[in-house]
């Protein structure tokens, strides 16, 4: 059994590359072999959101507070609220952030393959994430 005390992980920006604005991350766990599922708790503020990106096994979010938008490649842009959990299958197309004037948390949980729990792509651009 493992016990990860609340603050025992340091926060994190979320990196230019993949974000757009400010984003914060929390590790929450890692996987440990033999597991894949790692997890973290995402901040977005207002107009924050990743770029697209597809994860080899699929991502579930969980919405913990405020206001937010996600969108799967040829979908409509979707709003999330506290309580919703959103389900993006193996390598569907995604982005994922905060509404235009309230900011967005969520739980994030996803599997790695070969290491690695995304593919990172183009970033959204402001007509994408306004549509």
């Amino acid at each position: 059994m493992e016990i990860m005390r609340a603050g025992s992980r340091p926060s994190g920006k979320g990196p230019e590359d993949w974000f757009t604005g400010s984003v914060r991350v929390d590790p929450l766990f890692s996987p440990t072999e033999p597991a894949r599922a790692g997890g973290a708790l995402v901040t977005f503020e207002p107009g924050a959101r990743t770029a697209w990106h597809t994860h080899p096994f699929g991502q579930t979010l969980i919405v913990t507070s405020g206001c937010g938008r996600v969108q799967r490649e040829g979908g409509p842009v979707e709003e999330i609220r506290p309580g919703d959990v959103v389900w993006f299958p193996a390598n569907e197309k995604h982005w994922h952030g905060a509404g235009p004037t309230t900011a967005m948390s969520h739980i994030a949980i996803q599997e790695a393959k070969d290491g690695s729990p995304v593919t990172w792509m183009e970033k959204v651009t402001d007509e994408q994430y306004g549509a």
